[in-house]
């Protein structure tokens, strides 16, 4: 398991917002089709049957079990559970009842998460390929080969899937085809975390220790922010400003447009987990053992709570639905109150790296013995 501590450090992904986390024409989705949503703050804001009074009565709908290692955080869409899994595979799973639809095998363990956006499935692979597959049946409609392992969770916005790679780049590929639009290099380092766009604008941290503002439709440098160490956290972005984390045991607050800092949050180890951003409140894990609440716009600590001794690495990150926060740890998985901390629930699972998905009143978490599970109310 030594290899998921020092590798799988971040699984993470975005995409593009739609007015508050609602699809066009105002409808409001309850999927959670990559692993920040569809607001880019890891907030299902049209979650409404489970809250603060009733998720202590979840219990277990459903479990299957992979049976390998899986770090892929689950993406769920039309009544469908995605994840991938260390045996090479990507699984389509029923929502309902956890019946296996269809899997696919690429030629590597699949770390990335995946991504679902107009019926077809976008994940990355060990194998260097970026996959793009119909999401009913699984064949493949295309592939792209970038120079290294796809750990990055692609990101679709506007017709593209943009995605970070371990040969230093991230890729621009038309989501139809698979086309390279453009790639960014980075200074040096992979680009394991995945990106955020926002505005026609494309947000991304780097093993190189930078975070960089790209153009979206070009892929050219808008600014960088040079962080202490790697960053393998996935920004959100929310009212103008990045919220990111790094391996230094900070988190930050860019200024969306220039890169200014406008605060930081120093913790005690290394931030491993990217933020989720719900009503003015950022919320993070450090390996530091501890679970946080900042005020989004100062960087002031609300609350903490501690779930894991220190030097724990799980990188699981917070999901927060109607006033709920979700979180994985080495040893439970928590529904903590968003607005004190205070603990509603937990399962004992075999360890959780990945992150868990709330969608239509059910929590989505996956232990790293591959073991899929569903919770809901009775």
């Amino acid at each position: 398991m030594k290899r998921i501590g020092l590798v799988v450090l971040i699984l993470c992904a975005c995409f593009e917002p739609a007015a508050w986390g609602q699809q066009p024409g105002g409808t409001c989705s309850n999927d959670w089709t990559e692993f920040h949503r569809l607001d880019m703050e890891r907030w299902n804001r049209c979650e409404t049957v489970l809250n603060v009074n009733n998720v202590g009565n979840l219990t277990l709908k459903w479990s299957y079990t992979i049976g390998k290692v899986v770090t892929s955080s689950p993406a769920v869409a039309n009544g469908v559970v995605y994840v991938g899994s260390w045996d090479n595979n990507l699984y389509a799973l029923n929502a309902s009842t956890g019946a296996m639809l269809w899997s696919y095998a690429t030629s590597g363990t699949v770390e990335s998460s995946p991504a679902v956006a107009n019926g077809v499935v976008y994940v990355g692979s060990d194998d260097h390929n970026v996959y793009a597959l119909n999401g009913s049946t699984g064949s493949k409609l295309w592939s792209y080969a970038t120079g290294n392992r796809v750990i990055s969770s692609p990101t679709v916005a506007n017709g593209v899937v943009y995605v970070g790679s371990g040969d230093h780049h991230l890729y621009a590929l038309r989501a139809s085809t698979g086309a390279k639009l453009w790639r960014y290099q980075t200074s040096d380092g992979a680009v394991v975390c995945s990106p955020a766009v926002v505005n026609g604008v494309v947000y991304v941290g780097s093993g190189d220790h930078y975070v960089y503002a790209l153009r979206a439709d070009t892929g050219s440098k808008l600014w960088r922010y040079k962080t202490g160490f790697p960053v393998v956290s996935s920004p959100a972005v929310a009212n103008g400003v990045v919220y990111v984390a790094s391996w230094d045991n900070n988190v930050y607050a860019l200024n969306a447009s220039t890169g200014a800092l406008l605060w930081s949050f120093r913790t005690s180890d290394f931030v491993y987990s990217s933020p989720a951003v719900a009503n003015g409140v950022v919320y993070i894990r450090s390996s530091d053992g501890n679970v946080y609440a900042l005020s989004a716009s100062t960087g002031a600590k609300l609350w903490s709570y501690h779930v894991d001794p220190p030097g724990a690495q799980s990188p699981s990150s917070p999901a927060v639905a109607n006033g709920v926060v979700y979180i994985g740890t080495n040893t439970l998985v928590y529904a903590l109150n968003a607005g004190t901390g205070a603990k509603l629930w937990s399962y004992n699972p075999n360890g959780v790296f990945s992150s868990p998905a709330v969608a239509n009143g059910v929590v989505y978490s996956v232990s790293t013995d591959g073991e899929v599970s569903a919770f809901g109310l009775k």
